[in-house]
């Protein structure tokens, strides 16, 4: 079993990030990362703070109507000291299913599951070219594994720190950034449905994770549901399929 080497993937990232914005941008192009108060994005916009500067990373706090933890979002900013914005997507979110429901057509849970993820996506990529940014994915390869991402919503975005770490790396290159305890291991759920990514799955993300690095899970139930998660998601992972005219 190969020991991950937290230390040495979290300068890896920094360099790629920084590779990154060479390549894809001036030197004031800034990164735009939609903060939660998660792992995910604290980890993001703490490398991102590393790799180009507290300057040129810009926060967009996104929730919809009331989030109980928007204190967790709000402190991660001021932590890293990065600038920050407030978009409340309730109203925007209200309007779109209003909209639908005028068609006669009726809302469903994979609606209302996913609209709000992609209404996010869309502020981001305002806010990016407001403040000359590029808009940073902030999924996980444990997620991304089981398809807990929505296409075009969070899975989204122009460069993607996280995509090759579970969810168990993440923690190890948050850890090793000097991140709080509370900005790592919060609990993971969409804010949605009111339950956790893990009573969503049926499974951990430490037996994900492990399945996932070593192939080994016990439980075959769990294996099996790991598998056919994967099975049924792999369209947003993959490219868009693109017809080829025949010559």
């Amino acid at each position: 079993m190969n020991i991950f080497d937290a230390t040495k993937v979290k300068e890896e990232l920094i360099e790629w990030i920084r590779d990154y914005f060479k390549e894809n941008g001036s030197p004031k192009t800034k990164a735009v990362v939609g903060i939660s108060g998660g792992k995910d994005s604290s980890v993001v916009a703490a490398l991102c703070k590393e790799a180009l500067g507290k300057d040129r990373v810009f926060g967009v706090l996104m929730p919809q109507g009331v989030q109980d933890d928007i204190d967790v979002a709000n402190e991660i900013c001021k932590v890293l000291d990065i600038p920050r914005v407030e978009v409340n997507i309730q109203g925007s979110v209200k309007s779109l299913y209003d909209e639908v429901e005028n068609t006669g057509l009726e809302l469903n849970n994979i609606v209302t599951f996913n609209t709000p993820a992609r209404i996010r996506m869309a502020v981001l990529y305002a806010i990016s070219g407001i403040v000359s940014g590029r808009v940073a994915n902030t999924c996980n390869l444990s997620e991304n594994w089981v398809g807990y991402a929505t296409k075009f919503g969070d899975a989204a975005g122009d460069f993607s720190p996280l995509a090759e770490l579970t969810v168990s790396e993440v923690k190890a290159i948050g850890r090793e950034l000097g991140l709080a305890p509370k900005f790592i291991d919060k609990v993971p759920a969409d804010g949605l449905c009111g339950m956790t990514d893990e009573d969503n799955f049926g499974f951990s993300y430490v037996v994900l994770d492990r399945y996932i690095r070593e192939n080994v899970c016990e439980d075959v139930s769990v294996k099996d549901r790991i598998d056919k998660m994967h099975s049924l998601s792999l369209h947003k992972l993959n490219p868009i399929p693109e017809y080829s005219i025949k010559r």
